[in-house]
This record gives C-alpha cells, sequence and structure tokens, in this order.
C-alpha cells in the first residue's frame, strides 16, 4: 500500500467502507449533500478533500474518524 498517494487511500477506504454500506456513489453523495462528480473525484483520489468535506463523509459513513484512519492503507506495510 506504500505507493499510494494519500489521496488515493483515502479515496480507497471511503470507497471501501461505502461498498460495505452497498450504497452507490450517486445515492451516498447526495446523502450528504455533495455533487457526485466532487465525490467521485475524492474516491478516485483526483482531488484534495477539504477536512470539512472529509468530515461530511465520515459522518455519513457512520464512522469515527479513527474508525476511518483504523485501516492497513494508512498503518500497512
Amino acid at each position: 500500500m506504500g505507493n499510494y498517494d494519500i489521496r488515493s487511500k483515502i479515496g480507497l477506504r471511503i470507497k471501501e467502507l461505502r461498498a460495505e454500506r452497498d450504497v452507490s456513489q450517486e445515492d451516498f453523495a447526495n446523502f450528504i449533500g455533495m455533487s457526485r462528480s466532487y465525490f467521485g473525484e475524492i474516491e478516485t483520489g483526483k482531488r484534495n478533500v477539504a477536512v470539512i468535506n472529509l468530515e461530511k463523509i465520515v459522518k455519513g459513513l457512520g464512522v469515527t474518524f479513527e474508525e476511518f484512519f483504523d485501516s492497513d492503507l494508512f498503518f500497512g506495510e
């Protein structure tokens, strides 16, 4: 996982948690009040995410920041 930059790691984690909830990108973006295209760029690591928007995403996923970052993506090899 070390080859990914932080934007990609955050995006992969969002995608992983969203998939666990079986919700589409579009439905999730609508749920948190974010445009699907903007959210999609965050999820694919193409865009930096502002902390305030990351908070919306994390809350929308129903996890804490601690749970969000508790992943091998961030602390693995």
